[in-house]
């Protein structure tokens, strides 16, 4: 497995990827995305800004994954100082056809390598209540639970938060 940088070239496959996984999701209760969100533009955004990972297995792109500095101002609500310096994960998604291989595990610890490059020591990530994978995966790779949130862009949904400290 190979995990870099996206490029403008992978968004149709990483948009194809999306139409296998938000069917399942949605299917399980997990209404975290749907055919608005995430799009095209915001992973062209994501791409523009350096912040789009993907994770490859044999040439064919198995996951994605933003790992940047964005955090929703929700986030003060669990009691996180929202001005300190955090490496967010955003728009973490698994082909369904890798399930099971460390796709998700391997993007988050790239998201461990970017603070470390950049000297940052707190990673946040949120996932919707309903995602029983992530809500497992997190606390598996030195996540701890902080709160549960509501997304102002993502009206009627609830949102669990997790932060790891590097040491």
């Amino acid at each position: 497995m190979t995990v870099r940088l996206a490029t403008l070239s992978d968004i149709p496959d990483i948009m194809a990827l999306l139409r296998r996984v938000v069917p399942l999701m949605q299917a399980s209760g997990n209404f975290q995305w749907d055919d608005a969100y995430p799009n095209e533009t915001v992973f062209g955004n994501d791409i523009a800004r350096n912040q789009l990972w993907v994770a490859e297995i044999d040439g064919q792109i198995a996951g994605v994954s933003a790992i940047t500095t964005d955090q929703d101002s929700e986030y003060a609500e669990v009691g996180w100082d929202i001005t300190e310096p955090a490496i967010v994960t955003h728009r973490l998604a698994v082909d369904p056809a890798f399930r099971g291989q460390g796709v998700g595990k391997a993007l988050l610890l790239e998201a461990d390598e970017v603070a470390r490059e950049r000297g940052i020591s707190i990673l946040r990530i949120d996932t919707n209540t309903q995602n029983q994978v992530t809500n497992q995966l997190f606390p598996a790779l030195g996540y701890v639970f902080a709160g549960e949130i509501g997304l102002a862009f993502r009206p009627g949904l609830r949102f669990y938060c997790y932060e790891k400290r590097l040491g």
